[in-house]
């Protein structure tokens, strides 16, 4: 059963789980020169981001929507009739309307937008408007090159250049509805003179000088109305209602150019109250063309009674009736007004029901307005020329097959029929009653026989002149109403606020981006930094490893500048020799005092640096006058004689297979007091089975009676299984991992050894560290001019500046 080590303390939460804050703040420290080179540059690309990028502008306005009113049907308030949704709908058709292209074509028509003038500069181009030095007229009825630059260059007042600039252009033709892309167009080589039409097959302009320039140079942009109506109704234009509680829409429109954006919103606003207006004052001019029609033929007519009268006057000296041809006159006149109302109303029937039929909505005169208080009908005829409304809202933004455009379309086939059926009754009620009065007029007209015939003629056209003259008052009645009703109105939609400029422009955001550029300069070195150490399967904190590994790290050991592995012996002074003079300090401490001990040296895998390990901790031990044994116990590649510069044809292999029975025979002495060994010997077949005999085993107790301290170089334990058998054998086993060479993986393995071996007496030697390692807390002995090395190292100059 496993034993907790007494060297390292419990620890309560998984390892993996804890940030080193420590650790991460000294990683940021060592990248410092990089973080500062990395802002200098974010920053500087922030600053030419915001230098050299065309900024866009906002272009606000606020616009009030009458509440409970519809956008298009204000024209029907009249009426008395409301609105047929509630605000949210009139609010959205608010919205569609001031987007759709027929209102911003009404607006851009007003507007000098099919020129666009551009100054360039060197890394960016500036648009001007109105204060430019060219004046530029377009013949749209001429074929246009259109969305793309040309120059306009001059050297005096007279003349100029032309030339074109981009690569591919539209070319428009007058029907609006032709397009084709032209790719690198020739540009012409004559000059021009301001002031002339310029002739050419793809353009035809004329260009005034308005400037006081002798010479200069300009960019133009021909823009069709097609891409401007692209442009003025896509995305950069938006509307929304300021507060859910509040009918106010906010009209909002980005753009480089804020004094066209705040002309354009302006004028569109205008122009969208004058279509209401005009729409509103509709109804009331079809009525007022409806009655001046009627009353041509009436006027006619009266003139011709009237002539009519004063010669029968004149002719038979007759100018008033007796009093009994007064009272059937008075009843005449009186039933014979009203026939000739009903006589009207059915002519205005069937006008309808011609529209009806034609589906000709536009002309259509309201009922009320001409006298017809009939309010089913008034009412049909109301909601019909609001559905009507609703669909020219919809075809302003949407196709025919559409579904909001079905629907409408199939309530104004619903609403038609029911008119027409309605239209069918009141026809045929009015028929009946123009025949009653028809009858009782000629149950009246009997009594004329009793009246001189002089005045019986006289009294027929009196009757006719007052019928005219009657119906013709009635009309210029109704005619006098509508103009009045049209002249008083107004919209009932209005603007808040005229179009202001943000003077802080929304793009590029300067805050925005230089906070980016600096979170971006300091994130990007320390996240490439922590991200390389988190996806590095290599060993590089001495720390890491001590929270990873069950087993406690006696020593860190820098990396040696030596050719061969005597560093002790050679540089006694270096930080090496420290290192391992520590390692032995800390074995005091593990290692039973006053008898012999047995120290193994292994490692995963080879080129860890066990070998070396093993040559210089035995070399310290025996410079501190112990007597100290190195034995190569791996036999399947000696290396430790060739540093001693010793032979290799005896040694621990030739002793364990029998071949030399002499421990004497094995043992070798070095040029240095106090340090023998025995090699590995030549390479035997059969290494693994040599080293688990009981004489290796008896070997090590015969050494022990001679030697303080013996030191074993066994193989790696993670190709060979041999070492394992020899752990039994040792006091203390020392598993050598290297910096920046083994793998993390093997801190697994070495702790699954401790779990299956009972590794009690088991620890760790970081090899290899590098000086830049120390330097941020990783070992010992680096980095403060004790050692010989660490002055010279601190003379270069990436040194100084923390970059190595």
């Amino acid at each position: 059963m496993n034993q907790p080590d007494p060297q390292r303390p419990p620890v309560a939460v998984p390892e993996e789980e804890l940030i080193d804050v420590k650790d991460l703040l000294l990683q940021v420290w060592r990248i410092r020169y990089y973080i500062l080179l990395s802002l200098a540059i974010t920053l500087s690309l922030a600053y030419l981001i915001i230098r050299y990028s065309v900024p866009v502008y906002q272009v606000s306005s606020k616009f009030f929507v009458k509440e409970k009113e519809s956008p298009l049907t204000g024209i029907f308030e009249t009426a008395g009739l409301g609105a047929m949704g509630g605000d949210e709908m009139v609010l959205a058709n608010q919205i569609i309307i001031l987007k759709s292209r027929p209102i911003a074509e009404a607006a851009l028509d007003r507007l000098d937008f099919d020129v666009e003038y551009v100054l360039e500069g060197v890394f960016k181009q500036s648009e001007l408007y109105r204060n430019t030095p060219l004046a530029v007229e377009v013949d749209w009825t001429h074929p246009q090159l259109s969305n793309g630059f040309l120059r306009i260059t001059w050297t005096d007042r007279q003349t100029f250049r032309l030339s074109y600039v981009d690569a591919e252009y539209t070319q428009v033709f007058p029907d609006n509805e032709g397009r084709d892309s032209l790719e690198d167009p020739a540009s012409p080589s004559q000059t021009f003179r301001f002031g002339d039409w310029v002739e050419l097959p793809m353009n035809r302009f004329r260009v005034a000088l308005t400037g006081a320039d002798e010479e200069g140079e300009l960019l133009i942009r021909l823009r069709d109305m097609r891409s401007l109506l692209d442009h003025y109704t896509g995305e950069d234009l938006s509307i929304s209602p300021m507060d859910k509680q509040s009918t106010i829409l906010d009209l909002t429109l980005k753009t480089v150019t804020p004094a066209k954006g705040r002309d354009y919103l302006n004028t569109l606003q205008e122009v969208y109250l004058e279509n209401e207006l005009q729409e509103k004052n509709a109804m009331a001019s079809n009525t007022i063309d409806f009655i001046d029609a009627q009353l041509v033929v009436l006027s006619d007519s009266l003139l011709y009674i009237e002539n009519r009268l004063e010669n029968f006057r004149s002719n038979n000296a007759t100018y008033d009736i007796s009093s009994e041809g007064s009272a059937i006159f008075e009843q005449l006149k009186e039933l014979e007004t009203e026939l000739a109302q009903q006589r009207f109303k059915r002519s205005y029937y069937q006008q309808l029901r011609r529209y009806l039929e034609r589906e000709d909505y536009n002309q259509i005169a309201v009922p009320s307005g001409l006298g017809i208080e009939d309010p089913i009908l008034n009412t049909l005829i109301q909601n019909l020329l609001e559905l009507q409304a609703e669909k020219s809202m919809h075809a302003s933004v949407l196709t025919e097959i559409s579904p909001p455009v079905r629907e409408v379309n199939r309530k104004i086939a619903d609403m038609n029929r029911s008119i027409l059926e309605l239209l069918e009754n009141v026809d045929q009620n009015a028929e009946l009653l123009i025949q009653d009065l028809e009858e009782r007029i000629a149950r009246i007209e009997t009594a004329f026989g009793s009246l001189p015939q002089t005045e019986q003629n006289l009294l027929r056209i009196r009757r006719e002149f007052a019928l005219n003259e009657e119906l013709y008052t009635f009309l210029l009645q109704k005619r006098a109403e509508a103009a009045i009703t049209r002249a008083s109105n107004t919209p009932s939609n209005k603007i808040i606020e005229t179009a202001l400029v943000d003077p802080e422009p929304i793009s590029p955001k300067r805050f925005r981006i230089f906070l980016l550029c600096l979170i971006l300069g300091t994130i990007l070195p320390v996240g490439i930094s922590i991200g390389r150490n988190y996806f590095n399967t290599k060993i590089k904190d001495a720390k890491e490893l001590e929270k990873k590994s069950q087993l406690s790290l006696l020593c860190s050991i820098n990396q040696s500048k030596e050719k061969d592995n005597l560093v002790v012996l050679r540089q006694p002074r270096s930080g090496v020799t420290e290192a391992f003079r520590s390692l032995r300090a800390n074995l005091n401490f593990i290692l039973p005092r006053e008898q012999p001990v047995v120290v193994m040296i292994t490692s995963s895998i080879s080129g860890e640096g066990k070998t070396f390990s093993s040559i210089n901790l035995a070399s310290v031990y025996a410079l501190s006058g112990k007597k100290t044994l190195l034995i190569g116990c791996d036999l399947r590649k000696p290396k430790i004689f060739e540093d001693f510069g010793l032979k290799n044809k005896r040694g621990l292999s030739t002793y364990l297979s029998g071949q030399e029975p002499d421990t004497e025979a094995i043992l070798q002495t070095t040029a240095y007091e106090n340090l023998h060994i025995i090699a590995s010997g030549p390479i035997p077949p059969n290494p693994a089975e040599l080293l688990i005999t009981d004489r290796f085993a008896q070997l090590l107790q015969q050494m022990r009676e001679r030697y303080e301290v013996i030191i074993l170089d066994t193989p790696p334990v993670g190709l060979v299984s041999e070492s394992l058998d020899l752990l039994h054998l040792a006091d203390a086993c020392l598993f050598v991992v290297r910096y920046n060479y083994s793998q993390k993986l093997f801190i697994e393995h070495i702790n699954a050894l401790k779990k299956q071996q009972s590794l009690n007496k088991a620890y760790l030697i970081f090899n290899g560290v590098e000086k830049k390692a120390y330097r941020y807390g990783y070992g010992y002995g680096y980095g403060y001019g004790y050692y010989a090395e660490d002055v010279e190292d601190r003379n270069s100059w990436t040194d100084r500046l923390g970059l190595k």
